[in-house]
């Protein structure tokens, strides 16, 4: 079984209850696949929350993985972030951290902006590649 790491995008795309997004994350959950988030994604997803949305977002965190962004996943985004500046490619830092946060612990990320993670050593998969 594969372990999956949700970009905040996804979160939120499940959370506004958009069909592709339920239909492909509840597929994976309901064949024993591991959904994960790690710090970022709470950030990021509790930061647009709406309080009437409190209840689901807190209902599918808690239904995750979850992965500390530690300091060797820190340095290691820091180190990917040098890297593409150095081939005049800006990252930001939160992509940079769940990428490092994937990479570290050997998750497939789930994002719909795979344009934002040009890194060859990273599996990505979108829920539209299922549709």
């Amino acid at each position: 079984m594969s372990k999956y790491l949700l970009d905040s995008d996804v979160m939120i795309a499940y959370l506004r209850d958009i069909k592709e997004t339920v239909d492909f994350i509840n597929s994976l959950f309901n064949n024993g696949e591991t959904l994960a988030c790690c710090s970022i994604n709470v950030t990021e997803v509790y930061s647009g929350m709406k309080e009437r949305q409190r209840t689901s977002t807190e209902k599918l965190i808690k239904n995750l993985q979850f992965f500390l962004v530690d300091f060797e996943i820190a340095k290691m985004a820091g180190n990917i972030m040098r890297y593409y500046r150095s081939q005049g490619i800006t990252l930001g830092l939160t992509d940079a951290t769940i990428a490092a946060t994937a990479i570290y612990n050997d998750l497939i990320l789930i994002t719909y902006n795979k344009k934002h993670y040009p890194m060859e050593e990273l599996s990505i998969i979108s829920p539209k590649d299922s549709v």
